[in-house]
């Protein structure tokens, strides 16, 4: 459950600060007579919270990142927890996509609150991994951001999907959309993402990954803002419509959110394009609800880093049995309950191996050398995903109001990061 991040004056900080110490002295207290001295254990419990953007500027929600998580460590827990643990699951904190809010939380959750973990951490601004990294806790979401791909506290549940420099490159979207569109040499592909730091390299990454598979990426630009979508996308469907020598690529590749894909698809259908459009987002049988919603995004191929809920496998049958037991019911499945309940269960099969005496250096002792094959993300190894993806996806289209799968889950041989 959400806790808003307050503003308050002088006088009630001094109070709440005063609150805050004699609380944290008392379970400090409790933690070293549990027999235990480390943040956030003692000896029947492991605290954890998370970070997610549940409110945004544009209606963009991951709310459901949250259910996830919580899905997961009730699962964990009813089975009798981590080596006698149970996990003492805080829920997430709204960051509002914005970036004081981010690093506000995590600051709130490790001083305040003494988690020994973050997981879920999903949101478009990551500013408080340099705080997380420095304070040694261990972070897990989905790394599609930089700090995902190096910093040594900090874990990607799919690997590190934005690569630096001697990292790697996963090749799932371009190889996938060759089941789509045939073999790639001569097609042509225009790629659109945000004017944001998070474009950018989303930019760089799927130039070299597309080229590299054998596509001609005749338009590739972070140039959308960041902050609102566009009323008028006609000058952006010009210069792609153009770009392959003055006429449309085979396909248009967006790097960004739901309401700017709607926007950007529904101005290139009206130009009576019929090439191939893909995304990374949706995935969201919610956006299903609305006709024009459904209309503008029907026939898009999107990109998974999962098995598709489509598939029928036993790790699927779980995972949405688990959520319905936290929702209480039946309800839409989307990517962002996959996102947090993949980030718990990375945290967990980590802490299983760490052992009883769980502190951050036994973490990451354990994760130094962990591996395991089969989920629902693909093999995972540690600390080979804080530099490369696991390569592993799926594509998915909309059609006719129903998800199918357009390329079947497979693994790919990433490629270096130039």
């Amino acid at each position: 459950m959400s806790r808003p991040i307050r503003t308050i004056t002088a006088a009630v900080a001094a109070l709440l600060l005063a609150t805050a110490c004699n609380s944290a002295s008392t379970r400090e207290s409790s933690d070293k007579a549990a027999g235990s001295s480390t943040r956030g254990v003692t000896a029947d419990s492991i605290k954890v919270g998370g970070i997610v953007s549940m409110t945004t500027a544009t209606g963009y929600s991951k709310k459901d990142t949250d259910l996830g998580a919580k899905a997961r460590f009730d699962r964990a827990n009813a089975e009798g927890g981590v080596n006698g643990r149970k996990i003492d699951y805080l829920g997430a904190e709204d960051d509002g996509q914005d970036p004081a809010r981010n690093l506000a939380a995590a600051r709130e959750l490790v001083q305040r609150d003494k988690v020994f973990a973050i997981s879920p951490m999903s949101s478009t601004t990551f500013s408080g991994a340099d705080f997380l990294q420095q304070e040694k806790v261990p972070t897990f979401g989905w790394g599609t951001l930089p700090s995902f791909c190096g910093p040594s506290y900090i874990y990607g549940f799919g690997g590190c999907m934005v690569p630096m420099p001697g990292g790697t490159i996963s090749q799932t979207w371009p190889e996938g959309l060759k089941q789509v569109m045939g073999d790639a040499p001569g097609k042509s592909v225009a790629i659109l993402a945000n004017d944001s730091d998070a474009g950018t390299f989303a930019i760089r990454t799927y130039k070299q990954s597309f080229a590299s598979a054998g596509y001609r990426v005749t338009y590739a630009k972070p140039s959308v803002p960041a902050g609102s979508v566009p009323s008028d996308w006609s000058a952006y469907t010009k210069e792609i419509l153009r770009s392959d020598g003055g006429k449309a690529p085979d396909a248009v590749v967006s790097v960004m959110q739901t309401p700017y894909n709607i926007g950007l698809f529904t101005a290139l259908k009206r130009t009576g394009y019929d090439g191939v459009l893909t995304d990374p987002t949706d995935y969201d049988p919610s956006l299903l609800a609305k006709s024009a919603t459904k209309q503008a995004l029907d026939g898009v191929h999107v990109l998974l880093s999962f098995q598709p809920f489509e598939q029928d496998s036993a790790d699927m049958r779980q995972f949405k049995q688990d959520i319905g037991k936290a929702a209480g019911k039946d309800v839409p499945l989307n990517m962002h309950m996959m996102t947090g309940y993949m980030s718990a269960d990375l945290f967990l099969a980590i802490a299983e191996k760490a052992g009883k005496n769980l502190t951050v250096a036994s973490f990451q002792k354990a994760a130094g050398g962990f591996s395991d094959t089969g989920t629902l993300v693909g093999d995972r190894a540690e600390p080979r995903g804080q530099k490369e993806s696991f390569g592993c996806g799926a594509l998915v289209q909309l059609k006719e109001g129903k998800y199918v799968v357009s390329a079947p889950f497979t693994c790919y041989p990433p490629i270096p990061f130039k």
